[in-house]
């Protein structure tokens, strides 16, 4: 594929604006509904915000890096961009579907390419009630958090919380506690890409809970299901010889 018909996109930094017009000036700038490729300019963040905009219309992302953190995105190059992308390696992923159900009955629905999140959001711990393909597995969780994060999403929340980095490919995904205070030394689960996860709030007037699926914020929830979004696929592509599955690895041996 030529991947000539490039759409770039910018977050709202300057050196991320003067890049763009860089970029634009000489490669053009075509519509996203006709691009061969989206190349956003920023870092992880912005990279996310991409690909949840761009989820309907199956067009590879090609980021590069002018923010602040860059897992995600490509060592900022302005030559030879169309005969780079052409020559990129392809990395799919699927998002997690969120569905949450509030104090109030309301109920909502969130996609998260990384992972979703329950934080405490008042001063006692969460207790949470964890359940895998309607069976319960854990009947009391008491922490600051848990969150269920995507092999891709790895290496963010997940790892700072001391979850463990999963191979691209691999087929499951990290429970992982926030903080966790009894059973004080659970370390979490690995669980099967496919599981259906549930998660109840116990006690949720006094120990209030939110769920975070990347950026989509739902406050006093009750209860969160979480499972994986197989009709969206999004497409990354990375230069070769640095592909996601080669920065994962690096991730655990600096």
């Amino acid at each position: 594929m030529a991947f000539e018909k490039i759409h770039f996109s910018a977050n709202d930094t300057e050196k991320a604006q003067a890049a763009m017009r860089r970029l634009v000036h000489v490669y053009g700038q075509s519509r996203v509904e006709v691009a061969d490729v989206i190349v956003p300019l920023g870092g992880d963040g912005f990279m996310l915000s991409t690909l949840h905009a761009a989820q309907s219309l199956s067009v590879p992302v090609y980021g590069m890096h002018q923010g602040t953190v860059g897992f995600l995105m490509n060592d900022y190059n302005e030559d030879n961009l169309p005969k780079r992308i052409a020559a990129a390696e392809r990395a799919e992923i699927h998002p997690l579907k969120m569905r949450t159900t509030c104090q109030d009955g309301s109920e909502a629905e969130a996609l998260a390419i990384n992972e979703v999140s329950l934080l405490r959001s008042g001063p006692q711990a969460a207790k949470l009630r964890i359940s895998i393909n309607g069976q319960v597995r854990m009947e009391s969780l008491v922490c600051d958090g848990a969150l269920v994060s995507t092999p891709a999403g790895s290496t963010a929340y997940n790892y700072s919380a001391h979850g463990p980095i999963l191979p691209i490919d691999a087929n499951i995904l990290a429970l992982t506690a926030v903080a966790a205070f009894r059973p004080r030394r659970w370390r979490g689960a690995l669980l099967p890409m496919d599981a259906d996860i549930s998660i109840e709030v116990l006690e949720p007037k006094k120990r209030p809970v939110s769920a975070v699926a990347d950026s989509a914020d739902v406050r006093h929830v009750v209860r969160v299901d979480i499972s994986i979004e197989r009709k969206i696929t999004h497409v990354l592509l990375f230069d070769l010889g640095h592909g996601l599955e080669e920065r994962l690895l690096n991730e655990q041996f600096q």
